[in-house]
């Protein structure tokens, strides 16, 4: 008996070493294929959690291969353990959680007593449309909303893959909508209430500005202006300048960024490389959008070290099944000219070490070209998710301190 429990024993002890092998050799595969260059900031910190990030999803990867949990929930539930932990409120700011119109809220409002009525930022937490969360991004609007004298209306979107386009942008607009009808509830003067998110969240603010722009209601003011932090703008081009630079920069490789936008917009993830590659437009469209897209429209410095980009045959099937991610309600900066000049003063954010880099310069451009005020900070040593970050403990890098101060201080403006 006891012998065949020794058995047992080493068996067992045998399978969790050859699991735990698997998962560190898949772990260093990842980890190798990333590059970080020498100018990003804190290189060591970013390495390290690029391990941890890398090595989440390995384990979503496997669980999801023995048909135990789908890997964007387990990864979703590590994050929201490592990124999302709740704090007590701080002096100076009353923080609740509410429900606007039946979407998840959390309202940051400080209180001194203010002569005037306050500028209102609805915030929209990046994290691909997948993950993310009010808790995870709690310390950027504490500060925002502290800092800025703001009240913050942090919005808890749903997520894909359980909910697909156009569900985050229908909630950020019902939340939005019902926050700018009970304005004066929060001592807020609707005419002063912003937009405001990173990643896919400056995606779903810039959408909901033209929607709103476009289906106005006569009773309700339109957006004071726009803060979007290192937003995902268009699903048109993988192969800008950036996208070759920052290929493999963590926190958000060139593919990754593809699988983001494909669980948004469909869960197909058999055309993702067809993407990648480009052949999903259509000839005419790429002339139509080389106007906006061409990398001749980027500063000469944000060109260095590129290829010219091969073009390749497009195909239909592939077209046909992410035709919805070319249109504005995902691709903002592939909006038409009559509904890009209705957008309000905008502050665009980006990082140097970001594939989509060049979508926020690029956006900014065609503000710029119809007569839109706009304001861009490059951060030099920044990478995407900095302001994921923000306030994490060791997790927290000076780039992300050096962009808060940057939004925070426009947001002053408003």
């Amino acid at each position: 008996m006891e012998i065949g429990t020794a058995i047992l024993m080493i068996g067992f002890a045998a399978l969790v070493a050859a699991f735990c092998l698997l998962v560190i050799g898949l772990v260093f595969s990842e980890v190798m294929n990333a590059e970080i260059p020498p100018g990003v900031a804190s290189r060591g910190k970013l390495q390290v959690m690029h391990c941890c990030m890398v090595g989440i999803e390995v384990m979503g990867r496997i669980l999801e291969r023995l048909g135990l949990c789908h890997q964007v929930h387990f990864t979703r539930w590590w994050t929201g353990c490592i990124l999302g932990r709740k704090r007590p409120s701080p002096a100076g700011l009353r923080i609740k959680d509410s429900t606007f119109a039946g979407v998840p809220v959390r309202i940051y409002e400080p209180t001194a007593v203010s002569e005037h009525k306050r500028r209102g930022l609805m915030y929209f937490h990046g994290g691909g449309w997948v993950l993310g969360s009010i808790d995870m991004y709690d310390g950027v609007c504490r500060h925002i909303a502290r800092k800025s004298d703001t009240v913050v209306v942090s919005v808890g979107y749903r997520l894909a893959p359980e909910h697909r386009f156009p569900a985050a942008l229908d909630d950020c607009e019902l939340a939005t909508r019902h926050f700018l009808s009970v304005a004066a509830d929060f001592n807020v003067d609707p005419l002063r209430v912003a937009l405001g998110g990173d990643s896919a969240g400056g995606n779903l603010a810039a959408a909901l500005s033209q929607r709103l722009a476009t289906s106005p209601d006569g009773h309700q003011p339109s957006p004071c202006g726009l803060v979007l932090i290192y937003p995902a703008l268009q699903m048109a081009d993988f192969n800008l300048p950036s996208y070759q630079q920052n290929h493999a920069v963590p926190v958000l490789p060139r593919a990754r960024t593809v699988f983001y936008y494909l669980q948004y917009l469909n869960g197909d993830m058999s055309v993702c490389q067809d993407v990648l590659e480009g052949r999903h437009v259509p000839a005419e469209l790429k002339l139509h959008y080389s106007k906006w897209l061409d990398p001749s429209n980027l500063p000469q410095e944000f060109q260095d070290g590129t290829q010219k980009q091969v073009v390749t045959a497009h195909d239909g099937e592939v077209y046909h099944i992410v035709k919805g991610g070319l249109e504005p309600g995902i691709s903002p900066l592939l909006a038409k000219d009559d509904v890009l000049r209705l957008t309000p003063p905008t502050f665009i954010l980006t990082c140097q070490y970001d594939v989509l880099r060049d979508d926020g310069i690029l956006y900014r451009k065609r503000l710029q070209d119809l007569g839109i005020k706009v304001t861009w900070y490059n951060v030099p040593d920044g990478f995407h998710g900095i302001m994921s970050f923000y306030r994490k403990g060791w997790m927290s890098i000076p780039a992300g301190v050096k962009a808060m101060e940057q939004i925070v201080s426009y947001i002053k403006t408003l």
